[in-house]
């Protein structure tokens, strides 16, 4: 049951962003779930939680911070986005599903960042992390389709599943046993991408990482892990 005087009906219709009647957007969700609403809504939230988590690829150098190109049709024709940009299409591919879904922001302190995201952020406190929040079995669930299988092995973190039932979040440990990332304060939740709040708020904390005003500064993550996709080192030698 919705919570008293809440219209979950809104959170099920598109937005600026999070346009998923563009021909692009469905053609993801009928690859996903060739029929969008049948069968169990958990089901579908899982579904699509793994094709945006693995399907969009984690980059935050290099990232298109403009109006247009945080809209969902706009992220999943590059297929290459960081955590506002996976947020925004897990959103508006879940309202395209039936399932009511929102946006929350929050910051976090990051311990595994490589030294160059770190010089750029200005330490290890990133501004405006994002996440989403869907509305299954009749209560709202957390979930984080960011960090994708694939960077997660390079930076030896544990990647997040998500049930459907239980609250999908960052581990505060990697899979050493390292302290990873923790929750430092939330800003809230909101039916459509609050641009004016998030991206104004991240330059604000980051000048350093913008090669300018809407876009962020060239590099790989991947590369700074030393890594490569299939276990070798960028030098050439094996991984331990």
């Amino acid at each position: 049951m919705a919570p008293p005087g809440y219209d979950l009906g809104q959170l099920c219709r598109p937005t600026e962003f999070l346009d998923y009647t563009a021909p692009v957007v469905r053609d993801f969700v009928r690859r996903v779930l060739p029929d969008e609403t049948a069968g169990d809504a958990t089901e579908r939230a899982r579904a699509l939680y793994y094709a945006v988590r693995d399907g969009i690829h984690y980059e935050v150098y290099g990232a298109d911070l403009s109006r247009a190109g945080l809209r969902a049709s706009s992220i999943i024709t590059r297929g290459v986005g960081f955590c506002v940009h996976k947020s925004i299409v897990y959103a508006a591919v879940a309202r395209a599903a039936g399932v009511p879904s929102r946006l929350m922001y929050g910051d976090v302190r990051n311990h595994l960042a490589s030294e160059r995201l770190k010089l750029l952020v200005g330490g290890d406190v990133f501004r405006f992390h994002a996440l989403n929040s869907v509305f299954l079995g009749g209560r709202w669930v957390k979930v984080t389709p960011v960090f994708s299988r694939l960077l997660c092995r390079l930076y030896r973190i544990s990647p997040l599943e998500f049930d459907g039932v239980s609250d999908s979040l960052y581990h505060p440990y990697d899979e050493h046993g390292r302290r990873y990332m923790e929750f430092l304060r939330w800003h809230g939740e909101f039916d459509d991408f609050p641009y004016d709040l998030v991206v104004p708020g991240i330059r604000a904390a980051h000048p350093k990482l913008f090669e300018s005003g809407v876009r962020t500064a060239a590099g790989s993550l991947a590369a700074e892990t030393g890594r490569t996709e299939t276990g070798r080192t960028e030098t050439g030698g094996t991984t331990p």
